[in-house]
């Protein structure tokens, strides 16, 4: 049983430290994605594109790190280029 018990500390190591590194992901992306949400709904196409482009950066980055499932990271992505385009032809 010794073995066992080692074993499973180490886990629950590792499991802290990756539900830290995603809590750090997913709060940063979250942050980005609202900011990018305010620069829509006002209407700012020149900060929504700067913005986007932070945002795509860190959705894949999520991605990569397995926070999020790949095509979730690109589904998103796509919905928010998609709302730029709009926005760009509004204005």
């Amino acid at each position: 049983m010794a073995p066992r018990r080692r074993q499973s500390l180490k886990a629950q190591r590792k499991d802290k430290k990756r539900h830290t590194r995603n809590h750090q992901v997913k709060t940063a992306l979250k942050k980005t994605l609202k900011k990018l949400e305010v620069s829509f709904t006002e209407k700012k196409a020149e900060e929504a594109k700067q913005t986007l482009k932070e945002a795509i950066s860190k959705l894949a980055k999520a991605a990569k790190k397995g926070v999020l499932h790949k095509n979730t990271a690109q589904r998103k992505i796509s919905r928010l280029s998609r709302r730029l385009v709009k926005l760009g032809q509004a204005a």
